[in-house]
Order: structure tokens, then sequence, then C-alpha cells
């Protein structure tokens, strides 16, 4: 039976990776690619898409840095000379994919949230929002346990704007007592 979708060779699946890593606004883990790659074509298939992902690292198109993928500028150059013999449908049903995943990572590279214990045994959490252009907040915090620091971390991750929006709207309040 013949593979369904348009992805069906080797070389297809690698144009397919590059096109998503020259895309993405940021690393990917394998299985972010993964996932991609499957709603982009239905003719992905795990084992050989970790194939063509290792020979793309081991060529010089992708570095891997802990667990995440980025693309070199060799795979970017490869990336657009070769972009045309993808499918056209494939291309932008990544494209339309992209623009969701590419706002989420550009968010996420925002948010920082940091854990570090001292020597007492208890722990600093550093929270921050911002980019490398400027800060908007910058919050340490000391917590007696690990457990608390890391349930810090993890609020602050999902909802910073409305943190910053409360403690602004508490140190601004005019009917604060000042003692």
């Amino acid at each position: 039976m013949a593979p369904v979708g348009y992805i069906q060779s080797d070389l297809d699946l690698k144009l397919l990776v590059l096109y998503i890593m020259d895309r993405v606004a940021g690393p990917f883990s394998f299985l972010q690619l993964l996932d991609l790659a499957l709603l982009c074509d239905s003719g992905v298939n795990y084992f050989p898409l970790t194939q063509a992902v290792s020979h793309l690292v081991e060529t010089e198109h992708l570095t891997l840095e802990g667990e995440h993928y980025s693309i070199t500028e060799k795979g970017r150059r490869n990336s657009q000379i070769c972009q045309d013999s993808l499918p056209y449908s494939v291309r932008r049903r990544c494209d339309e994919f992209l623009v969701g995943i590419n706002a989420q990572l550009r968010r996420d590279a925002q948010i920082r949230g940091e854990l570090i214990p001292r020597e007492d045994g208890t722990f600093t959490v550093h929270l921050a929002v911002g980019d490398q252009a400027c800060t908007l907040m910058d919050l340490q915090l000391l917590v007696p346990t690990r457990e608390q620091a890391q349930a810090l971390i993890a609020r602050f991750r999902k909802q910073p704007e409305q943190i910053y929006s409360q403690l602004s709207e508490l140190l601004l309040d005019p009917s604060a007592p000042n003692k």
C-alpha cells in the first residue's frame, strides 16, 4: 500500500523539517517538531522523522542543545533554496500552524522563572518579564520550600500579565495607608 500524504521520501521529510525549523521562532524539541510535522502532512512517521533529524544534525543543518533543535545558517540557506520542492498545500498548512506556535514561543521567551537554592535550606525565586530590550518586571521572593518555589514559578509562567497588573494596582492604590 502506498504511503498517505505528500511526504513520501527521506528527502521530502528532510525538506519539511528544514522548512519548519527555518520558520519556527525559537529552539524546538523533537516532540514539538513531530507534532507539527504530523499536522502538516499525514505521510510523516516517527522513525523516519527521527532518522531525518539525526542526519540533519550530523550534516550540520540543525544543532541540538539539550533537548532542543535549532537551524543553522547552512540549514536555513538550503531550506530557502529547496522550499518550492515541498507541495504548496503542505507549506500552507505549516505556515498556518506556525502562527500560533510562534506566538507562544515568543511569549514563553519573555517570561523567566528561576529557583535558586540558598545555604540555609530556603529558596530564592527570581521572576521576570521582558525581552532583550527592556525588563517590564523583575521580582525576587524568598520561600521556605522547593515545592512552594516551583508552584510560584509555574503560576507566574501561566499569568505574568495578571500578576504584573495586580501588583501595580496594589502599589498605586491611592486608598492604601501611607504609614
